[in-house]
Order: structure tokens, then C-alpha cells, then sequence
């Protein structure tokens, strides 16, 4: 989420799951393509997919957030279906949480369903599906997770990529598509496409946003209702899901602030549950599954260790959290929709979604549309926050082929 190099300081100075404001200007395009470059494939082997007739894991060159021409990868689906005489169009697909260690990047795991389900549609509709990891997943590097700027040129590089290799059998056109942290991914890659004319729109489900206000005001009261309403064990998985989210996010400022100490946000107890999102080179950090039941563990021992205490008295965060200045400039940083997007944009939301909650999004989806945005808004009652873009896979698909036929 942050804009770090020559832009850095811009967007560093401007620009949450969960997060807050990009600050891209029009010059954006000029500072990826010079910086992007495909680099090689080699099998992907780990899992099977329907409607592909081939599945590779690319190799390209990428500014990483501290103004480097890095490695990053990404998988490639290409589908079976006739290649279009003009050239195939381009999906790309940009994951939520899986954490900032190497072994957590999709490209090095089994397929999840969600994304699955979703390429198997978009295949057999006829377009090729760009997955990228994101900067410092499966290469070297702390992953900046939740920053606007390496998310969007994590994908655009992507693209670019691609393209560059294929040249004829690529059409050009393409557009993106996310969950939660790949969500929020979605919006800032619609950001810093906006003067990309080939760039035709972007769906956003769950969007990470506004993590500040979802850790000071929301969590609080609502751990604080389900633990009164006897529900404690939803309070707890919630609770270690939303420090899970804290530790990835302060450890991700590594990336760019290679001082910065994340420990100190963590209470004594906490801390060293913390530290495992980093592991002990940034490269070997645990990933989400494995660091939310660490957490939860935790939680449970100490209320069975306190049996006058609720969860909302676990010793996560301290306090200090939302006055530290470089978490503070962080979130203001990397907060998305903040900027009018040229493209429609389609934003999928379960209403029972706990940690993007839904008055969130509403709000973020509003602002986007007063911004000028032509925003489609799908709700979805009762669905929770990995449920809601499966339940509408359906619409998104029609939103990309109506806006960008497959042929």
C-alpha cells in the first residue's frame, strides 16, 4: 500500500483485511513500462484446474516499493478455447490474504476454491487469467502487504509482462479482479491504470479498507457483543483473525522501512505470535491459516487462564497502535477508492462479513460514486466475507464480458 520510490515520497506522502488513500498521479504508466520486463515459464504441477491447456508459472522484472527492478512471479491460465484472430484478453486475478512468507504464494500451493471456481468460469468464457503473487511472495523480499502501489505494479507489470512475450496472440485489453487484500489490490490496479486505455474495469469483493477505524472502532464493540452474547468462540476466531491481519500489515512496512519495529504494537504476549508472520528472514514467515489458530490458541489459554477475563481483554495490540506515526501515515497512505477511476467498477459485499464489515464498504462504494466512478454494487445478504464473491460469480463474470467481450 504505499507508494515508495520516486513516487514514494508522492504517494509515500499521499496515497487495510484494510487502508486508505493512493496518490497517483498522470504520469503512472511512464514509470511502470520502463521498469517491466518478462523474464521466463516453467510448469505449474501442484493442482489441477478445468477449461486450461496450459498453466505456467511466469517469471518478470517489477519496481519493488524501495524503487528496485525485482523478480517477481505470477501464474499464467490459458484457456482451451479458440484463440480470438485479434488476440486473447486478459483477467487478472489478485488473491487475498495469504501472508509474507515465500511458502504462503499461491504459485507454490494447491489452488484455492474461490479462485478456482472463478478461473474455471472466466476459461471457459475464453480468457487467459494472470495470477500474479505480489512483490516479495515467492521471491525475495518482505511482501508489502496492503500497499496500493506495489499491488497495482504487481499486476500491471504482470500484464505487461505478458504481453510483451506474446505480442500478437494478446489483444491488449484486460481488467482485474479481487478479494479482500486482493481487493483492495483491484482498486489500486484500477488507480494506476486509469491512463491506460486497454485497461477496461475492475470487481473488488470485500475490499480491505479502513483498517484503522476497523481495529479502533469496529472489532472492539464487536468482540465485545459476541463475547456478551455468549458466542465466544466466533469472538475468538475473530480476534486472532484480525491480529493475524495486524501483524501481516506491520510487518509488511519492512518492506520499505527496514527499522521499523513492529514488535513494539504487539503486547508481551502477543509479540512473539507477532513475529511468526515474519519468520526470521521476512522469507520464512508463517502463513494465515497456521498464524490465525496460533493466535486463537493463545486466546483460548488465557481465558482458561483468567477465567474473569473476555476475549476483548486478550493483550494484542497495545495502544500505542493508532498513534504510531508510521502506522498512522501508512493508513492514509494505502487507503483505496479515494481517487475517481475512469473504469467501472463492480464491489461485492456479504452483509455478515466480519472483517471488512459491511458499513465499510457501503461507505467506500458511496465515496467512490460521489468521486464520478460508474460503481455497480452487489450485496449480498447473510454472506460472509470469503462467501460473497463466490455467491455473485455468476455477475461478476457477466460485468467482464460486457465490458470486455472475450472475442
Amino acid at each position: 500500500m504505499k507508494e515508495i520510490f520516486k513516487r514514494s515520497l508522492l504517494v509515500l506522502a499521499c496515497s487495510s483485511a484494510l487502508f486508505l488513500s493512493a496518490c497517483n498521479d498522470d504520469d503512472n504508466d511512464s514509470e511502470y513500462v520502463s521498469t517491466t520486463s518478462y523474464l521466463s515459464e516453467s510448469t505449474y504441477n501442484l493442482d489441477t484446474i478445468n477449461g486450461a491447456a496450459s498453466v505456467n508459472v511466469m517469471s518478470y522484472n517489477m519496481p519493488n516499493v524501495l524503487g528496485e527492478t525485482k523478480k517477481a512471479t505470477a501464474m499464467v491460465f490459458v484457456p482451451k478455447t479458440p484463440q480470438p484472430a485479434d488476440g486473447w484478453r486478459i483477467v487478472v486475478w489478485e488473491h487475498g490474504t495469504v501472508g509474507v512468507g515465500d511458502s504462503c504464494a499461491p504459485s507454490n500451493n494447491t489452488f484455492n476454491p474461490r479462485f478456482k471456481s472463478m478461473a474455471e468460469s472466466l476459461l471457459a468464457q475464453g480468457y487467459v487469467v494472470v495470477a500474479p503473487d505480489y512483490e516479495g511472495l515467492g521471491t525475495p523480499g518482505i511482501h508489502p502487504y496492503l500497499n496500493l502501489s506495489s499491488a497495482a505494479k504487481s499486476a500491471i507489470n504482470a500484464v505487461k509482462a505478458y504481453k510483451e512475450h506474446y505480442g500478437s496472440k494478446i489483444n491488449g485489453a484486460w481488467m482485474s479482479v479481487g478479494q479482500s487484500q486482493g481487493g483492495h489490490g483491484s482498486l489500486a490496479t484500477a488507480e494506476y491504470a486509469n491512463n491506460d486505455a486497454n485497461y477496461k474495469g475492475a470487481v473488488a469483493g470485500a475490499p480491505a479498507s479502513s483498517l484503522g477505524y476497523i481495529i479502533s472502532v469496529v472489532a472492539p464493540k464487536a468482540l465485545k457483543d459476541l463475547s456478551d452474547a455468549g458466542q465466544v468462540d466466533v469472538a475468538v476466531e475473530a480476534y486472532a483473525e484480525l491480529l493475524a491481519y495486524a501483524a501481516y500489515t506491520t510487518v509488511g512496512i519492512k518492506a520499505y522501512e527496514p527499522r521499523f519495529n513492529y514488535q513494539d504494537l504487539f503486547q508481551t504476549r502477543s509479540k512473539a505470535f507477532a513475529e511468526l508472520a515474519e519468520g526470521t528472514t521476512g522469507d520464512n514467515g508463517m502463513c494465515l491459516s497456521e498464524l490465525h489458530d496460533e493466535f486463537a490458541k493463545d486466546i483460548r489459554a488465557y481465558l482458561k487462564e483468567n477465567t474473569d477475563k473476555t476475549v476483548p481483554d486478550y493483550p494484542g495490540l497495545t495502544v500505542d497502535f493508532q498513534s504510531n506515526a508510521t502506522v498512522q501515515k501508512f493508513l492514509v497512505d494505502n487507503q483505496p477508492a479515494t481517487k475517481k477511476i475512469n473504469t467501472p467498477v463492480m464491489i461485492i459485499q456479504g452483509t455478515a462479513d466480519m472483517a471488512v464489515p459491511y458499513p465499510v464498504t457501503d461507505a467506500l462504494q458511496k465515496n467512490l460514486t460521489e468521486l464520478g466512478t460508474k460503481v455497480t454494487f452487489l450485496p449480498v445478504v447473510g454472506a460472509t466475507h470469503t462467501q460473497a464473491i463466490v455467491d455473485k460469480n455468476p455477475e461478476l463474470v457477466a460485468f467482464i464480458k460486457q465490458n470486455m467481450p472475450a472475442q
